[in-house]
């Protein structure tokens, strides 16, 4: 895609995979037409399908049994994360999903309460499971290129591999020498 159009969020329109849908799926649901799948792809920049794009329920399952046994998969701590530390006020001291360590707490100064505040226990065990899950469901949010400007990419498209005389393939406007 062009990088003014790429750089423009109001070409797209956020879009959610489900479940085992497929490049070709979502752009038969968006655009009525499976053969743009490849638009679906580069307009998030999707060059690897096999690791760019959510797996399928069945190859998840075997990806997360191939990498971890059974016990470090379920019961085994990939990292903690932070629960949400707020002020009384609601001011936020600590987001929620932050990287942290083990044990981590954190002191901070309430002006509602006028007295300083130690919260402590704010890592939340994340799973090796949960950690993969959340990993491949990130990837369900994507961009889908509104319809509308679909003839902008085909007429860029067109100019940019447009065949002229001279080149190795040319054998008239409409017509072109295979390899």
């Amino acid at each position: 895609l062009r990088e003014d159009i790429f750089q423009d969020l109001t070409f797209f329109t956020k879009f959610t995979v489900e479940g085992d849908d497929r490049p070709d799926i979502v752009a038969t649901k968006v655009y009525d037409d499976p053969t743009l799948d490849w638009v679906v792809l580069m307009a998030n920049n999707i060059v690897n399908v096999q690791s760019e794009w959510p797996m399928s329920q069945t190859d998840f399952h075997a990806y997360v049994t191939n990498k971890y046994d059974e016990e470090t998969l379920y019961s085994g701590i990939h990292h903690y994360e932070s629960r949400e530390v707020k002020t009384t006020d609601g001011s936020i001291i600590i987001p929620r999903g932050e990287k942290v360590g083990v044990g981590q707490s954190v002191s901070y100064y309430d002006d509602a309460l006028g007295q300083q505040v130690r919260a402590t226990d704010i890592a939340i065990p994340v799973t090796n499971y949960e950690f993969e899950d959340n990993l491949n469901n990130e990837k369900r949010n994507i961009f889908i290129l509104k319809a509308s400007y679909l003839n902008i990419v085909f007429d860029d498209l067109e100019e940019i591999m447009e065949y002229r005389k001279g080149s190795t393939q040319y054998v008239s406007e409409t017509l072109v020498q295979g390899d």
